[in-house]
């Protein structure tokens, strides 16, 4: 393989693993405003967490407890280790 050839896949795949955690990055940010009981009418606070309720739709909601904070932890804690998972899984294959 030329070297320019995998430049190019090594920078893919960097960009991938980015964006994998910028999206888990919003997610664990969400997560820790909850937590903290962020303002929510704050314009910063709304916007993570719109971003964060689309980016976690998939996995919200997927368990149920008996507390609020444990249904954020588990159902916005989940989506941001898949996307950190599978996005750095796919940069190591792009590598090889």
């Amino acid at each position: 393989m030329s070297p320019r050839t995998r430049s190019g896949t090594s920078s893919a795949a960097r960009v991938i693993a980015v964006v994998a955690d910028i999206l888990a990055f919003i997610i664990i940010l969400w997560i820790v405003m909850y937590l903290l009981d962020a303002n929510r009418g704050n314009d910063f606070v709304q916007w993570v967490h719109d971003a964060a309720r689309w980016l976690a739709g998939w996995s919200y909601d997927l368990f149920t407890f008996d507390r609020a904070w444990a249904n954020v932890v588990a159902g916005y804690g989940l989506a941001a280790l898949v996307y950190l998972f599978i996005g750095h899984a796919v940069a190591g294959r792009i590598r090889r």
